[in-house]
């Protein structure tokens, strides 16, 4: 499911967009912004993958604001849904999936979804190229950051798990987070940083927090309990 927030000051427009995107199948619709200044708070509180975003409203404008998003490291993909065609071209100069006119069409918001998706496919396939090094047998080794299952800390070292085997890595665990955060992976205890994309089932525990089971893994990992609600936002539950 791909994480959306809608900005729009138009209350209707918000809804009737909301029941199509959900209508899909394909999108969770996040949160919702009135302007700007809103957009970038959800932004910070919800993340997303994909931001349909007005360009007429008060203050600043949806241009400005893809203007800063574009800015940023890791931004979310930008849809403008516009009732004024004539702003196409600079929608695209800052970078735009897509532009969609009001009334939006179903096949067209269909098709706009699916360009969000190629691109984030282009994201994830970058996460190949990202690798780790590591130490193993006296050799060293690069392991690509899709093949970490999570990652443990102990002393001054990091322990990377795979799949198939376990290796030493020099590398703080923050300066890993820092690295591997891009590509959803999730700092979920001051010990462990974990891969979603492997994360099988939670598991509440006494006290409020959490267990974690990763496919392929027969350790659990721990979430402590001020890392349970921003988890249970970055899995959707």
């Amino acid at each position: 499911m791909l994480k959306a927030i809608i900005v729009d000051d138009e209350a209707p427009a918000r809804s009737e967009l909301r029941f199509m995107l959900e209508e899909t199948g394909q999108v969770e619709v996040t949160a919702e912004a009135t302007n700007v200044r809103e957009a970038i708070e959800r932004l910070k509180d919800c993340g997303a993958d994909v931001m349909f975003l007005d360009i007429s409203m008060p203050g600043t404008t949806g241009i400005q604001l893809a203007e800063a998003l574009a800015r940023l490291k890791y931004p979310p993909a930008v849809i403008f849904v516009t009732a004024y065609s004539e702003h196409a071209v600079k929608a695209f100069d800052v970078n735009a999936i897509d532009y969609l006119v009001k009334p939006v069409e179903t096949e067209r918001l269909r098709q706009a979804l699916a360009k969000v998706r190629k691109s984030i496919s282009g994201s994830s396939r970058s996460a190949q190229k990202e690798r780790i090094p590591v130490e193993k047998g006296g050799k060293k080794l690069l392991i690509p950051a899709d093949k970490i299952h999570f990652i443990m800390a102990k002393d001054d070292y990091s322990y990377l798990h795979t799949d198939t085997d376990r290796y030493l890595s020099t590398v703080s665990l923050a300066q890993l987070e820092a690295k591997l955060e891009p590509y959803g992976f999730f700092r979920v205890h001051r010990r462990y940083l974990v891969n979603l994309s492997c994360v099988a089932e939670v598991d509440p525990v006494s006290g409020g927090t959490l267990m974690l089971s990763l496919v392929g893994e027969e350790e659990q990992i721990p979430v402590s309990r001020r890392r349970v609600a921003s988890l249970k936002k970055a899995l959707g539950l």
